[in-house]
């Protein structure tokens, strides 16, 4: 069987108070651009949820694109049928008979909007599970625990019939929340971490540190793949391209002992504040996780954080390893991160990174760097800046042209 009608349902936080209608206006913009391919779907919308007349479209294609719109709770493919007892009870039958597997118990939940329908929500539970299981030798009804649950909803001009419930991808609408900029390496957690921030509403822009030739173009191609695989979840995402090579050596000649992770990280921190400033963007995001490498101590993250003013948003910041991969394996950021290319943060560790940096010392051994600031200027000016757009590069320019 085809479904001919999706049922969508806006995640229950958006739904209180003032700032209802404006958030489904932001999920309604991005329903519609997901499934902008298909001309003939009709959108119904209602209190907390739309109906999606499908018009023949392709239902799998439409149910991969609404996964990636944030703010939509959940999904169910839907059949129609008249508002007669008989094609109900056939369409309920043909949509059991039609599970890939089948199950051993169910129920059926019927909701009556249309009140001028002769059996109410209790004989229609009766009427329609009954014709079930007389067709299906073997099926029991269970009304607290059935593996399949047979909702139906009697509306005013035609009935709804679905079984399936699909998690959405939840949280807030995409741009609710404001604008923020992700550090982005090639690992595991900062595409989690900012698919984590886009979830929550907020506009996302990223930077990318590379150290050319340390570190090589593939390196680059890598981020940039992960940042279209972001791009999949929003409509648009800038990536800002840093090249970090002379700060990175610069430090690494004058510093070389326990605190040199602790000043180069300072050193991103400051190039992404600029950068972040320049863009009208209100926090930073970063993938640390706590506890999982010497950076991300207590000590070292009050020390490193230290150096800006915007908030810091790390998503991650609780979460263990096995988590944050299971993340990255269902938002397809996994079997990109993995690839082979180093960033710059595994340039000149030392043997033995300080976990509990003092801030005074780190403060003055920056001080003697004379060079920095002139260093972090040119960074920020000869940052480059990619626009991806639909999952598509747009282009590609100097930040000094802005």
């Amino acid at each position: 069987m085809k479904p001919d009608c999706l049922i969508l349902r806006f995640g229950e936080m958006m739904l209180k108070g003032k700032n209802r209608k404006r958030f489904e206006r932001s999920v309604m913009i991005q329903i519609r651009k997901v499934l902008s391919s298909f001309p003939d779907v009709r959108y119904i919308p209602e209190f907390g949820r739309v109906y999606v007349e499908l018009g023949g479209a392709a239902y799998e294609q439409a149910s991969a694109s609404l996964q990636r719109v944030f703010g939509l709770a959940s999904f169910s493919p839907a059949y129609h049928a008249p508002l007669e007892l008989e094609s109900i009870q056939e369409t309920a039958l043909r949509m059991m008979q039609a599970l890939p597997k089948q199950p051993a118990t169910f129920k059926v939940t019927v909701r009556r909007v249309n009140k001028a329908f002769p059996h109410d929500s209790q004989q229609m539970n009766y009427l329609v599970g009954g014709y079930v299981l007389q067709a299906i030798p073997g099926l029991q009804v269970d009304v607290r625990k059935p593996e399949v649950e047979l909702r139906v909803e009697i509306r005013e001009d035609k009935v709804l019939l679905y079984v399936e419930v699909i998690e959405g991808a939840g949280g807030f609408p995409s741009g609710t929340s404001g604008k923020a900029l992700l550090m982005l390496s090639g690992g595991i957690d900062s595409p989690v971490a900012g698919w984590l921030a886009m979830r929550k509403g907020l506009t996302m822009e990223a930077i990318h540190f590379h150290s050319y030739p340390y570190t090589s173009e593939r390196a680059k191609d890598k981020v940039i793949e992960l940042a279209h695989q972001l791009a999949g979840y929003t409509d648009s995402l800038k990536l800002h391209m840093v090249s970090f090579t002379e700060v990175q050596t610069s430090i690494h000649r004058a510093y070389q002992d326990n605190l040199l992770v602790t000043l180069i990280r300072r050193a991103m921190y400051r190039i992404a504040e600029r950068i972040a400033e320049r863009e009208g963007l209100g926090a930073l995001v970063t993938g640390e996780s706590l506890g999982q490498v010497a950076s991300q101590t207590l000590p070292s993250l009050h020390a490193i954080g230290r150096v800006v003013t915007l908030p810091l948003l790390q998503p991650l910041m609780m979460m263990d390893k096995q988590e944050i991969i299971g993340l990255a394996e269902s938002i397809g950021t996994f079997p990109i991160s993995i690839l082979p290319y180093e960033d710059c943060c595994s340039l000149f560790l030392p043997p033995s990174p300080s976990t509990n940096p003092n801030l005074r010392l780190v403060e003055k051994l920056e001080d003697s760097m004379e060079f920095l600031n002139e260093l972090i200027d040119r960074a920020v000016l000869e940052t480059e800046t990619i626009e991806i757009v639909h999952g598509q590069l747009k282009q590609e320019t100097n930040a000094h042209l802005f």
